[in-house]
């Protein structure tokens, strides 16, 4: 198309500026990641505006009328029965080229006419930033829009670990990394894949949970979508603003309980966040396919409330049926909107509505805890791993947990299903093997009527007990657990006890941030005179016992959920069964080599997370094949391959 004569009227230009800022406003067109140059090779896709623009001169412009427009595949081959098993949704809705398999395809990143680049310099699905070549710049009109150096990904990735190791504030880094993804996203997940194990800590727990404090204070960008008290009764139009169309995994959070740090409200947005980063750095899933939310229903926290920089509604905290109805639209909406196959996550929901939801909507919904059933399945999978250091089975050994909560009740409550499922006893016999103490002492059958009905499967015959130290002198345990969130309980006195009567004490101390967690690595080291096998959920730095190294395990999440929430959209699985967390766990602690143990580590090294998560994905989805409740058929013939076909490859596409 020819441009518009240069001797057009001043308002001829004026009017189509207005007409097209119009058009653009009609259709969320505008605002997808999908670029295709009007004229450009393959044409303008039907339906999309017509526009022709030249510097200082009018053109014609044709609009559509406002309506809600449904986003458009650009650049994408046409499908074929290869192309349908060569992604987790199948290669025809790899819109973006995100998949492993769709790594050496060229894409063509416009979507609607423009007179510049400069827009795809601020389109984070496609920017490259110094990385574009001579020839993308000439061809997506940047030539002058960026220094004339072209520099790879590898050297952009050197110099960004260069400057965030400047910062001696993690705070810094985390807003720098963020920053990057909005900018840059694919650079942003190779930074993290190849430095996984250095910003693993920056993007996640311990520094999430500082930034989730000042949320309000270093907000930048939305990075997520926010449903709120107010939007009661419009939830499905809220979802509807998002985007994307093709989401598989959406994490949830309403802020109650974030982290061990309490009620943060709204600005609990970061840890939804940081757990889809970790969806697509570490299990492969697509960004584009992932959707942060938190449900805004107020906070109790008077601080933030007095707080003038915090982001949410500022009331108190809606409990009761107000809140269940909020719940209840969000959840109905997800289905309407994205089918039954989407994902769920629960993250950071408080203890009496965590146990509640995941009962109600593990029924109807593809849900997840990963409070609940991702910490336990990874804890497992710890235990698992140190029981081939020290000897011995699950149902030999004998549990004590400090912290009766989310994390501690579901870790119990898998041990006692693997412990079921190896010696064929019932599961009420295998939790027997399981002590649970909570703020008022040991949990015992004389309390079982003021119990929570969560912990009332752990109330077991036993005279009153009503510290920790107490309870590990009578119950002897061989495998201590923390999840109480309370800083420095497993004290000197109660883990040279626990030294005392076992010759390899297993101690894991897993609450966040690290100001939480129930002791050190150096302490549970040096009063076990080095024989403890330790993991924590934060991380801790190697300690030097008697000249031994011991490199402490951590029983981080992000071990099991991405590989996890891969496993259900490549089998396109609609419920979550328990047996999926068990396959999950075992797939996890049969990576743990030998090396390993011999550094004291029970778990493989973070390094390999990509590979650990596709045999975890592969290990759930067959166990998703073998109950019936995957729909993606029929079934590969290699799991591992096809997990690993299906995971988002954050290399830069070359473009048309």
């Amino acid at each position: 198309m020819a441009p518009a004569p240069a001797t057009a009227s001043a308002e001829l230009a004026v009017a189509a500026t207005m007409l097209l800022t119009r058009a653009a406003a009609a259709s969320p067109a505008y605002l997808s990641p999908q670029w295709k140059r009007g004229g450009g090779e393959g044409g303008s896709c039907d339906g999309c505006r017509k526009v022709v623009r030249r510097r200082a001169a009018a053109a014609k412009v044709w609009a559509l009328p406002p309506r809600r427009v449904e986003a458009v595949a650009i650049g994408s081959a046409a499908p074929t029965e290869k192309d349908e098993m060569a992604a987790a949704g199948g290669g025809v809705e790899d819109l973006y080229g995100e998949d492993r398999a769709t790594e050496e395809l060229p894409v063509t990143p416009w979507a609607f006419s423009v007179a510049s680049g400069y827009t795809l310099l601020r389109d984070p699905h496609h920017n490259k930033d110094m990385a574009f070549t001579e020839k993308e710049r000439d061809a997506l009109y940047l030539r002058g829009l960026l220094p004339p150096a072209v520099v790879s990904q590898d050297l952009q990735i050197e110099m960004i670990m260069h400057n965030l190791r400047q910062y001696q504030v993690p705070l810094q880094r985390y807003v720098a990394m963020m920053d990057l993804q909005e900018r840059n996203q694919r650079l942003f997940y190779k930074l993290l894949i190849d430095n996984v194990e250095e910003l693993l800590p920056v993007v996640y727990t311990p520094t999430v949970g500082e930034a989730c404090q000042k949320y309000g204070s270093i907000f930048r960008h939305p990075q997520g979508l926010y449903v709120t008290l107010r939007d009661k009764g419009k939830v499905l139009e809220v979802l509807r603003n998002w985007p994307e169309r093709n989401i598989q995994v959406i994490c949830v959070t309403d802020g109650e309980r974030i982290l061990g740090l309490g009620d943060l409200g709204c600005q609990g947005m970061g840890i939804p966040v940081g757990k889809l980063s970790l969806y697509t750095a570490l299990g492969g899933v697509r960004p584009s396919a992932c959707l942060p939310v938190t449900i805004d229903v107020g906070t109790n926290n008077e601080q933030l409330l007095n707080d003038e920089y915090y982001i949410g509604i500022r009331q108190r905290r809606a409990t009761g049926e107000e809140y269940d109805e909020l719940i209840e639209e969000f959840m109905n909406a997800v289905k309407q909107i994205y089918g039954e196959k989407v994902l769920i996550q629960f993250e950071d929901f408080a203890n009496h509505n965590a146990f509640d939801l995941l009962t109600k909507y593990s029924k109807s919904h593809l849900v997840f805890n990963d409070d609940i059933q991702g910490t336990a399945s990874v804890v497992l999978a710890g235990i698992l791993s140190a029981l081939k250091m020290v000897g011995g089975t699950l149902a030999e050994q004998t549990y004590l947990f400090l912290g009766a909560g989310e994390a501690g009740t579901g870790i119990a409550e898998l041990i006692a299903l693997e412990m079921s499922k190896q010696t064929k006893a019932p599961i009420e016999e295998c939790r027997k093997k399981v002590w649970l103490v909570d703020s008022k002492g040991l949990i015992v059958d004389s309390r079982k009527d003021s119990l929570q009905s969560f912990k009332k499967p752990w109330a077991h015959e036993h005279e009153p007990v009503s510290n920790l130290f107490d309870a590990v002198q009578s119950i002897k345990p061989t495998v201590l657990i923390g999840t109480s969130g309370v800083g420095r309980t497993f004290t000197k006195e109660v883990v040279e006890a626990m030294a005392s009567f076992n010759e390899r004490p297993i101690i894991f101390s897993l609450s966040n941030p690290t100001s939480h967690s129930e002791c050190t690595a150096e302490e549970a080291y040096n009063w076990t005179q080095g024989r403890a096998i330790f993991a924590s959920g934060s991380p801790f730095a190697p300690v030097e016992y008697n000249g031994k190294l011991n490199v402490p395990g951590q029983a981080n999440n992000a071990y099991i959920f991405p590989g996890f929430g891969l496993g259900v959209v490549i089998s396109g699985a609609i419920r979550v069964h328990e047996d999926m967390l068990l396959a999950a766990s075992e797939a996890l602690a049969e990576q743990a080599t030998q090396e390993n143990y011999d550094k004291g580590s029970i778990f493989p090294p973070f390094t390999n997370i990509r590979k650990i998560s596709a045999r975890i994905a592969a290990a759930v989805a067959a166990k998703a094949y073998e109950l019936g409740l995957a729909t993606r058929l029929p079934p590969p013939r290699d799991l591992v391959k096809y997990a690993e076909s299906c995971m988002y490859t954050p290399v830069y596409r070359n473009y048309r």
